[in-house]
């Protein structure tokens, strides 16, 4: 057993999930009980393992291979799980979880399809300088673009600013008040450059998966708003899961094409021709 490459017999240590367990196409929730509700929308599940924060499921859906894996709260628990699913043999990440939005427009209840993230969140830093951008991929999310078109559900696309830090790192008042001169008008200078929201995990996962040359996105269910200072728990999550289920067929579906015509991207062009064959 190495210590640079912790196992538990042939399951990898945080996870305790082994070969064979993990589809290509991964849903990220932090919550550990959202895993379960992205399930009930599969054609089968089985659930993998349960340890520490991390909660796993792999089935199908409408006949991909899927899985959902709970990340935990913030940057360093996510990358753990990315690294791991990554040594399991997944390739497409997508995260699926709360936010507080920083745009008044954005209702409570929307979902937020994040295109790249500011990167707050520190556990980035161990893979890349702060000049490299934390993107999401092109066709993820441009598959959850067309999910959400598909389903009828109310959307946002731009970039979230991922933080270290639920309160003071989101300009929320810590203990007694304290709030540091630099977080006190972190709402409204992210707001100014046009982010649209807050969240904890996104620019960590981006960032593994662009290193690693994998895919990532996120969908984000707007559950407050920073700005009218609304707060619904729950607001939008359901709109979330459903979008990111239908996301993975997309893209299944999107492979599978590129798979048999041998090219490595698609363009709308190509996607009509197949559809017309």
């Amino acid at each position: 057993m190495s210590a640079s490459k912790p196992m538990v017999g042939a399951k990898v240590y945080h996870l305790m999930a082994g070969s064979g367990d993990i589809a290509p196409y991964v849903l990220t929730p932090g919550d550990p009980d959202r895993v379960p509700r992205i399930a009930k929308y599969w054609d089968n599940a089985r659930q993998v393992a349960v340890h520490r924060e991390y909660v796993t499921y792999t089935g199908t859906y409408k006949g991909a291979p899927i899985s959902a894996v709970s990340t935990g709260i913030g940057g360093p628990a996510a990358a753990i799980a990315i690294e791991e699913l990554l040594t399991l043999g997944a390739n497409t990440f997508i995260r699926v979880g709360t936010t507080g939005a920083l745009q008044e427009w954005i209702k409570v209840g929307d979902v937020i399809i994040n295109t790249g993230a500011v990167r707050l969140d520190g556990a980035s830093n161990a893979y890349a300088m702060p000049e490299y951008p934390a993107v999401a991929s092109y066709d993820v999310v441009l598959a959850l673009i067309t999910a959400a078109e598909q389903l009828g559900v109310r959307y946002h696309v731009g970039l979230t600013a991922s933080t270290a830090d639920f309160y003071v790192g989101q300009g929320r008042p810590s203990f007694n008040d304290y709030l540091p001169p630099w977080s006190r008008d972190l709402v409204n200078t992210l707001s100014s450059m046009n982010v649209l929201n807050f969240e904890m995990e996104a620019a960590t996962i981006y960032t593994i998966a662009n290193v690693h040359g994998a895919r990532a996105g996120g969908i984000m269910a707007a559950i407050a708003n920073r700005k009218t200072n609304e707060f619904i728990p729950d607001a939008g999550v359901e709109d979330a899961i459903r979008v990111a289920n239908e996301a993975v067929r997309i893209l299944h579906e999107w492979d599978t094409i590129k798979s048999e015509l041998k090219l490595r991207y698609l363009t709308m062009d190509v996607i009509k021709r197949w559809i017309k064959q």
